[in-house]
């Protein structure tokens, strides 16, 4: 069985180094609260690892494929610099990995879809993961409306961040209310949105039917729910709507060395993840390499150029 995992984090060299002084350095306080934290312990929530140590970590672990995904960054320049870099990792690896790009909506709408275009015109494959909350801007920005639109025009699926309601407090912690996310998908149905950590388990929430354009990757699942969560919301859901996700580089079983990406796989398996679970559903949203965009999308058409520690 061929296995994807839909939800990896890859940073560049210069943040390797120092991601601390990077972050104060680059206007990236918010990141550095969630990615330089250290446990009780001492160690640290997550590794930083180059490109050729994910790939051993993925072999490992039995994955064939990665799809590495930008940051809600602050900063607009912080978006293009790790756009950059996921460019890069595609051209080196295009049979291992995969890439989306990020943006910083608030921004404005020019400089987000210069810089999907340019992502696009590099062999990206998708929008995320984003997070509104955490960028600081409304869900009405135009610079998010652009995005999302320009996004359903290109067949690109675009990954938000949300918190699990239920999870614990930890440091950089936001809240990010689910009726946000029903909310998003209902205004731009040709808009095909993956959202992460299970998607905070919106359609288990009792709030009425989750829209058909929505998928729910798995990140860090661990760090939130038990085992069970993997049957009981395939179950509920289907199988046909999940996408397994890791969060790596994540230390994703914090009493156990290493990231825990095997063990994580082991744990889909057991609790009843099949093929589509581990790599179809994705292969289907990501589409045809290199599909155009629509030239102008306007904002808030919805379907414009068409007749879907705490985590990170």
């Amino acid at each position: 069985m061929r296995i994807v995992d839909a939800h990896v984090h890859l940073y560049p060299p210069e943040i390797n180094r120092d991601p601390a002084g990077w972050a104060a350095a680059h206007g990236e306080p918010h990141w550095a609260l969630l990615c330089t934290r250290r446990r009780r312990d001492g160690r640290p929530v997550q590794g930083f690892p180059d490109a050729a140590e994910l790939l051993r970590e993925l072999d490992a672990a039995g994955i064939e494929h990665a799809v590495l995904l930008g940051w809600y960054w602050e900063q607009a320049a912080s978006c293009a610099t790790q756009n950059r870099f996921l460019a890069a990792c595609v051209r080196a690896h295009p049979d291992r990995l995969s890439a989306f790009a990020t943006v910083q909506p608030a921004a404005g709408p020019v400089p987000c879809l210069a810089e999907l275009e340019r992502a696009r015109d590099e062999g990206l494959r998708g929008v995320g993961e984003l997070s509104p909350h955490a960028q600081q801007h409304d869900l009405t920005a135009p610079g998010l409306e652009a995005v999302l639109a320009w996004a359903g025009a290109a067949g690109w699926p675009v990954n938000l961040h949300v918190t699990d309601p239920a999870a614990g407090p930890y440091p950089g912690r936001i809240a990010t209310p689910l009726a946000d996310f029903r909310a998003l998908a209902l205004r731009f149905p040709g808009t095909r949105f993956i959202l992460a950590h299970w998607g905070g388990l919106l359609p288990l929430a009792g709030e009425g039917e989750a829209p058909a354009n929505v998928w729910y990757d798995t990140a860090a699942s661990p760090l939130v729910h038990g085992p069970e969560i993997w049957e009981r919301f395939l179950r509920a859901v289907g199988p046909e709507r999940v996408l397994f996700g890791s969060d790596l580089p994540l230390h994703l079983y914090p009493r156990e060395p290493g990231s825990g990406l095997a063990r994580l796989v082991a744990e889909a398996r057991a609790g009843g993840a099949d093929a589509a679970v581990f790599g179809k559903n994705l292969l289907s949203l990501l589409g045809p390499a290199g599909r155009s965009a629509a030239p102008s999308a306007a904002p808030g058409s919805g379907d414009p150029g068409r007749s879907p520690a705490g985590p990170s």
